[in-house]
């Protein structure tokens, strides 16, 4: 059970990471992205090719990849959501997001198959014993490059001029653009943001699974159910309902079966919302952080 519990945790911590880009899209652009996913197994593929063929180290490679990914990002804001209209934004969004998964899916399956890939270095395949348990370096490492992570991001968000004007937007787009906001600017770098964090959490979901284009559908519905429990729109509300999905069901795994883990992690989901619909941190309360 120490076991699940500590899985669960470091894990947690890189699913909040991915969650977060998620939910801040939609706190500022109120666009749910469906390919959140796909950029995920996007930015593991990237690690990959650096690793295999030019020999960069996995870390290392971020330093490529997260800026490719927020460059992506911006392209897909302008090329296909920057020209939806707000009364139907947050339907529209989920086809036209749903159209680019299945584009970048389609491109990665003709330029690197269907099989399997897996990332390897050497903090992959060894480990260190942690409370009793013995842990792969990647689950630690991981963690600790997404907690660093989202604390950049709280930092920007909280700190600086261009993260008062992402809560303003957050909180009311049209009163933010009134007193001076360029929320259309705002909107662009946000959706960059959180497209570049799936390069990270990407990485790490690549050297601790086996995965292919596929494996995207799903790592999305397990970004959707973290996002709407914890509350559309909360990094707060994300980054707790990671960790305790995470938990419970790597607890699960443990201790009952893994058959019942995944099966666990969405009836947690239903028993949440039945109590909460609006999640552990409701849109208003994201709004009011």
């Amino acid at each position: 059970m120490l076991l699940g519990i500590i899985d669960g945790i470091l894990t947690g911590g890189v699913y909040a990471l991915m969650a977060s880009g998620l939910t801040l899209i939609f706190g500022v652009m109120e666009v749910i992205s469906v390919a959140q996913g796909i950029f995920v197994i996007l930015g593991a593929y990237l690690s990959y090719s650096l690793e295999a063929h030019f020999g960069i180290d996995l870390f290392l490679g971020l330093f490529i990849t997260i800026p490719a990914l927020f460059i992506v990002g911006i392209a897909v804001e302008w090329a296909f959501l920057r020209r939806l209209k707000a009364q139907e934004r947050i339907a529209m969004s989920i086809l036209v997001t749903y159209a680019v998964f299945l584009i970048i899916e389609g491109v990665l399956n003709i330029v690197y198959g269907t099989n399997y890939f897996a990332l390897h270095a050497w903090y992959v395949t060894q480990s260190v014993e942690l409370f009793g348990v013995y842990l792969s370096y990647i689950y630690i490492f991981g963690f600790l490059l997404a907690a660093g992570l989202l604390a950049a991001l709280y930092v920007v968000l909280y700190r600086t001029r261009f993260g008062a004007s992402v809560r303003a937007a957050m909180q009311d787009r049209t009163a933010a653009s009134l007193v001076g906001v360029d929320v259309r600017r705002v909107s662009t770098i946000t959706f960059g943001i959180g497209t570049a964090v799936t390069a990270a959490g990407g990485m790490i979901y690549g050297a601790t699974n086996s995965f292919n284009a596929n494996s995207a559908e799903d790592l999305i519905s397990r970004l959707l159910v973290i996002v709407v429990l914890g509350g559309l729109g909360s990094i707060g509300g994300a980054l707790a309902a990671a960790v305790l999905m995470l938990v419970i069901e790597d607890v699960v795994a443990v201790v009952w079966s893994p058959d019942w883990a995944t099966v666990i992690f969405f009836l947690a989901l239903v028993a949440v919302l039945s109590i909460r619909p609006v999640g552990l941190f409701g849109r208003q309360a994201a709004r009011a952080q």
